[in-house]
């Protein structure tokens, strides 16, 4: 391996530890401190038998001055003593809150957190689900709440002191219901008084997202809209201050709000990595969308921060006695792509697949598909990488071949070398000149690599957002979705899977026939430092798939190394001719 190969896997291997420093310096912390506030928060939130749990102080973001046009907000009445109760179905329970008016918890029964408890969306700190403000980053107080249980309902009202009467009511699914997580809300505001009443742009809350395990990655933690049929969306770390903040640079401030105003706004959401909350507009759409960061708790310093937000819907005039419905849906359940596409407005989006989405999807249904045939999340990968492989079995072969094509010429090439070493243009003439008489391509080694790149960042997006994986486990592994660590050494933790992934690599890159050209041989070298720093910390889904095609090529490598060398021949006269009108063939259109 020359200089600059050496060059490249020790820059490789540098970032491999760097991030491990800044991981265990940074990241840990924040986890370790997660899971001791979870704890705590857990301890505290539990009621006393019998008692009714108090609502979490609202906490509103920094507000915008009010656009030119849109009227001060109408001071709000006094908040109201706290209330909450609470609508459950077979897959979810909905904690409804007064004063703001909204859902202050979903807790969804079918998956299970840390400590084996159910998850709970929208419980941190962050807006109730529902809430309506008639300004960024603040909500309407005042509504009295009432609760139909025979109908599974619950209504809030207020009026405010001009007279505009607010009613929104709430309706869990039903047990038959196609999606189980969709609840419908219904805003009226009807005019009690004597004169119009004009109102500017009022927002609906999206409700909070933060992370719900201690290892959910940052960059998951999101605001999404869609808007004229294509969805934008922020991060959490959009807030912070631009910088490098383990090397103490800082070159902009923190950003208190997030505000963007749009037509066609058709649905505005919060996502953690596996988890989200949609408010969809059904009879209607917005103009408008503001995000937020908060705190959703602190320990040692470290900051575990969420994200919340809300849609814009424009503003409306009423006449005495008149009255305007507006309709929407939530969405507060798993990031599961079949659910999300019975909505019908692109809220599968929200899963974030990335430009290999149509692969990642077409993944994720063959991984089901096998998950049901056998029971195991794990075999069904095992069972698709093989699947994989053997429609690559052809493409594998031949690359095989090419590459013991070049190991023949690598005498050749070494004279070549030798000849030229002080001319290296005419060295690459003669190179690429011997080639097309042995009728050899340099690159075909290369092509499987190619080919299985996308289906592994398919993968990777995948396996990021689907909630399938989710607590699934197989021999060690406990959760799938998360890294297989098995201890700690100086305070790094040991993720054996990604060790192994990286480790069949090497195997794979040493008995792989020697092509001769450098470039290949740089790639093979690099890649295995590469996939490990991308898998080490990831879902350990990801570096099963890859262990898996990594053993598979080995068999098939060892079931072709003991071949002797093809026999080289210069193409004749007649061979470049017909070759040529194959490919002139082929290219015909």
């Amino acid at each position: 391996m020359d200089r600059t190969s050496w060059t490249a896997v020790i820059a490789c291997i540098a970032a491999l530890i760097l991030w491990q420093w800044y991981y265990t310096t940074t990241i840990l912390p924040q986890e370790r401190a997660a899971r001791a506030a979870r704890a705590e928060m857990a301890a505290k939130a539990a009621p006393a038998p019998g008692s009714t749990p108090a609502a979490p102080a609202t906490e509103a973001s920094p507000a915008r001055p009010a656009a030119p046009g849109e009227p001060a907000s109408t001071p709000a009445p006094p908040s109201l003593s706290a209330q909450t109760e609470k609508l459950s179905t077979r897959k979810a329970e909905y904690v409804f809150s007064n004063d703001a008016g909204g859902i202050e918890r979903a807790v969804l029964l079918m998956h299970l957190g840390e400590k084996e408890e159910a998850v709970f969306l929208n419980g941190d700190r962050s807006l109730p689900i529902g809430a309506i403000g008639f300004e960024p980053g603040r909500v309407s107080n005042g509504f009295e709440m009432r609760l139909d249980r025979n109908a599974n309902a619950a209504a809030f009202k207020k009026t405010e002191p001009d007279g505009l009467e607010i009613t929104k009511k709430f309706r869990p699914p039903a047990a038959d219901a196609k999606n189980p997580y969709l609840v419908s809300l219904e805003i009226e505001f009807r005019n009690t008084g004597a004169v119009p009443i004009q109102r500017g742009r009022y927002f609906v809350s999206t409700g909070g997202a933060a992370p719900i395990h201690a290892r959910d990655l940052p960059t998951y933690t999101k605001f999404d809209w869609m808007r004229d049929g294509k969805m934008a969306g922020i991060d959490v770390n959009w807030f912070g201050a631009g910088g490098i903040p383990f090397l103490g640079l800082q070159w902009s401030p923190p950003k208190p709000l997030f505000f963007e105003e749009r037509p066609d706004v058709v649905w505005a959401g919060v996502t953690s990595q596996y988890f989200c909350t949609i408010l969809t507009a059904t009879n209607l759409k917005g103009d408008a969308a503001w995000a937020a960061r908060f705190d959703t708790r602190k320990l040692n310093d470290a900051p575990v921060f969420g994200i919340q937000g809300a849609m814009g819907v424009p503003g409306f005039t009423l006449e005495p006695g008149a009255s305007v419905l507006h309709e929407f849906t939530i969405y507060a359940g798993p990031k599961d792509l079949a659910l999300l596409r019975t909505m019908g407005s692109g809220q599968d989006a929200a899963l974030n697949f990335g430009m290999f989405g149509i692969i990642s999807e077409v993944l994720l249904w063959a991984m089901n598909s096998l998950q049901g045939l056998t029971g195991s999340y794990a075999v069904a990968i095992i069972l698709l990488t093989l699947i994989i492989k053997t429609g690559l079995w052809p493409v594998q072969n031949k690359a095989t071949n090419e590459m013991r094509k070049m190991a023949a010429l690598s005498p050749k090439m070494t004279e070549l070398r030798e000849k030229y070493k002080d001319d290296p243009q005419k060295l690459n003439e003669e190179m690429m000149k011997m080639y097309r008489e042995y009728g050899v391509n340099p690159f075909s080694g290369c092509l499987p690599m190619l080919i299985q790149i996308p289906i592994f960042f398919g993968f990777y997006a995948m396996l990021g957002s689907a909630i399938e994986l989710r607590n699934s486990s197989f021999l060690w592994v406990r959760d799938l979705s998360q890294p297989d660590t098995i201890g700690h050494f100086l305070g790094i933790p040991i993720n054996l899977l990604p060790i192994v992934m990286a480790g069949t690599m090497v195997w794979q890159m040493v008995i792989t026939p020697k092509s001769g050209d450098a470039m290949q041989q740089r790639i093979f070298y690099i890649m295995p430092v590469v996939f490990l720093a991308f898998c080490y910390n990831y879902a350990s889904a990801l570096a099963l798939y890859w262990t898996t095609q990594n053993l598979f090529s080995i068999v098939q490598l060892y079931m072709t190394r003991n071949r002797p060398l093809p026999e080289l021949e210069k193409l004749s006269v007649k061979a470049k001719r017909e070759a040529a009108a194959k490919k002139k063939k082929r290219l015909k259109p």
